[in-house]
């Protein structure tokens, strides 16, 4: 049996949208609007001070944090970038943007789709965006009146197609890839990335912070900034960071800022107890990086103790890099004069697993991989830097910024704006947040293609696997579940999906995940 997937034509969710655009008054001109920093730090789970990480080194999100309000409970749609990124952005869910996986361009699908910068731009805001928005080289450049802008010693003809993730400082390395980069593209020359996508999976360089790509588009950010104060038009500019996505290249006195040997590694480097076959990722991202190749899957393979320490010092090391970039920005704004005029959200596209789970990335649906940091501060709300324990989603901040800056926010949106908590953030609010991920065949030990559906409620972490239908975007046969009693298993190391124990905990999350996110909405008050 073949079950189509209930979501709304999205021919009538953009006629709605150019309807309520149409409707929308215009501002009158002696009414400032707020600007709006949007920044996104790629790849970055819950690895911050102010989300009790005590390993971490990363003092201006974190003394951000104390002005802002944190959410503690906030999760992404699906723990991959561009399915992530597409349904953020456009305030829809996967299964209605049908972005499931890296390799599906949302425009394409939706050539009409109304993205926030978009609706932005519709109500009086100048938008521009540098760095990682959209995924990768997917700017989107419909959704700016500046889009992509990049450091100008990276505006070559010959690199417009490369992440910005993929430049190295080392001389020998740059040669080594560029051998391997046009080896790979003369036989494919849509190779992913352009081929760029190859070398070292860390680098430790003594160089100045701009020598890498981050560091040169904060200098292009803070110029940027400049040039917006000046517009009688409040801005939008979204600053997209690449780090800590592997590689871990960054300058080495971010490295200097830990002590590798004492760097505790997962305390669970294991895959969970009973857990379905199709549940984890292979690692084919860290296996594309030199010296990784041989790894294999979670189930099969462990990496070995020396470099699992690399690896998650090379990971807090980019952390701290692009805290350190976080915190020039910040001074920037206050340095012009408009940091009480501009709302600041911060946030992660996903987590990313270092050893947890016997596994490293992400692309699973365990909360190591859907659990995110998000912390925003609107300089008009008084007595912030509040922490919000309450379930949120990555999906909510489309109508909470429109909230924020005094716009209208689209009826379709799937997400809800969180603004309430951010004055009372102990709030009764959502009951749950909804993910999925799909498990592609290439990448399942049994080869097999899957859909994974979860629901993640204070208590409990429930996930549905489907058989599915990449052709027509249908899940298909039911195939098995996951349940995580996170009440005393935070870390979701035993599957307790068919204990006898908790059939009725089951049966009431199985009816929720079909009820679907309308039915996890907060209370009217």
């Amino acid at each position: 049996m073949i079950l189509r997937i209930q979501s709304t034509p999205f021919f009538f969710l953009i006629g709605i949208a150019v309807f309520l655009s149409a409707c929308t008054k215009p501002e009158t001109k002696d009414v400032k609007k707020l600007n709006v920093l949007f920044v996104s730090i790629d790849d970055l789970g819950p690895n911050l001070g102010v989300y009790d990480n005590p390993h971490i080194v990363s003092p201006n999100l974190d003394a951000f944090a104390k002005k802002g309000t944190t959410f503690r409970n906030t999760f992404c749609q699906a723990a991959v970038c561009a399915p992530s990124r597409a349904s953020l952005m456009s305030g829809l869910r996967p299964d209605s943007t049908r972005v499931w996986h890296l390799g599906d361009k949302f425009r394409k699908l939706h050539p009409d789709m109304i993205t926030m910068p978009m609706h932005f731009k519709e109500n009086g805001y100048y938008t521009a965006c540098i760095g990682k928005i959209f995924h990768n080289y997917m700017p989107d450049s419909i959704s700016w009146d500046e889009p992509d802008l990049r450091p100008s010693r990276y505006l070559r003809d010959d690199w417009l197609k490369r992440d910005g993730e993929t430049f190295y400082v080392n001389p020998e390395t740059q040669r080594k890839q560029k051998i391997k980069r046009d080896s790979l593209v003369k036989l494919r020359p849509n190779y992913y990335a352009d081929g760029w996508n190859n070398g070292p999976a860390w680098e430790i360089e003594d160089v100045h912070d701009t020598m890498y790509f981050d560091g040169a588009q904060t200098e292009l950010a803070k110029k940027t900034l400049t040039r917006l104060a000046k517009k009688d038009q409040p801005f939008y500019l979204a600053l997209g960071y690449f780090r800590p996505h592997l590689p871990f290249a960054v300058p080495k006195k971010y490295w200097d800022l830990y002590d590798r040997d004492s760097l505790p590694l997962a305390s669970n480097p294991y895959v969970p107890h009973l857990s379905p076959v199709m549940t984890m990722n292979s690692m084919y991202e860290l296996r594309g990086y030199d010296g990784f190749k041989h790894i294999g899957h979670p189930t099969e393979y462990t990496m070995n103790k020396d470099t699992a320490r690399i690896l998650k010092q090379g990971y807090y090391a980019s952390v701290s890099y692009i805290d350190a970039q976080f915190g020039k920005v910040l001074k920037h704004l206050d340095d012009l004069g408009i940091a009480d005029n501009t709302v600041i959200i911060v946030w992660g596209d996903h987590g990313w697993k270092l050893g947890e789970h016997n596994g490293w990335c992400k692309q699973s649906n365990y909360n190591i991989d859907i659990h995110v940091p998000m912390v925003v501060y609107s300089p008009k709300i008084e007595n912030q830097g509040h922490q919000s324990f309450e379930i949120t989603e990555l999906i909510d901040m489309y109508p909470s910024l429109c909230e924020l800056a005094g716009i209208n926010a689209p009826a379709y949106l799937q997400g809800t704006s969180f603004v309430p908590l951010i004055t009372e953030p102990e709030r009764e609010w959502k009951t749950a947040a909804f993910s999925q991920f799909h498990r592609r065949p290439k990448v399942t030990p049994d080869g097999k293609r899957y859909m994974g559906y979860s629901i993640k409620t204070k208590k409990y972490h429930y996930v549905e696997w489907y058989y599915w239908d990449n052709i027509n975007g249908e899940r298909k046969e039911y195939v098995t579940s996951e349940l995580y009693d996170n009440t005393i298993d935070p870390d979701e190391n035993e599957n307790v999906a068919a204990s006898e124990q908790y059939a009725g905990t089951v049966a009431s999350l199985a009816a929720q995940l079909k009820a679907g996110w309308k039915s996890a909405l907060p209370p009217k008050k």
